[in-house]
């Protein structure tokens, strides 16, 4: 099943017949000693850490997908208004959580 997702509140040409409720995924990553060092590396030269940027596409990708889960769960057809957020859950560790509105098309 193939679900639309948006971060906008309507889809073109659908109609949204009934809404499910909010659904929402999330993931807690910590740093790990040996991405720091290469990463404190990176702060003396300048650029990006792209160990850190891997570690965070992962997490949107995994948050997201237990989003999707949670919608299908709800046999929901689409998913609107979606966002995402992240935020320190202690000293190197970080949350990243997907939310939006699962609905019903017309």
């Amino acid at each position: 099943m193939e679900i639309i997702i948006t971060t906008t509140s309507e889809i073109p040409g659908k109609k949204v017949k009934a809404i499910l409720g909010i659904v929402k995924g999330n993931t807690v990553r910590s740093r790990n000693i040996g991405h720091d060092i290469g990463a404190s590396f990176k702060n003396i030269v300048g650029g990006e850490i792209k160990s850190y940027t891997e570690m965070l596409t992962q997490s949107r990708e995994e948050a997201l997908n237990r989003m999707i889960n949670e919608a299908v769960d709800m046999k929901a057809d689409a998913i609107i208004n979606v966002r995402f957020m992240t935020s320190a859950i202690m000293g190197g560790a970080a949350e990243i959580l997907a939310y939006g509105t699962a609905v019903k098309l017309a």
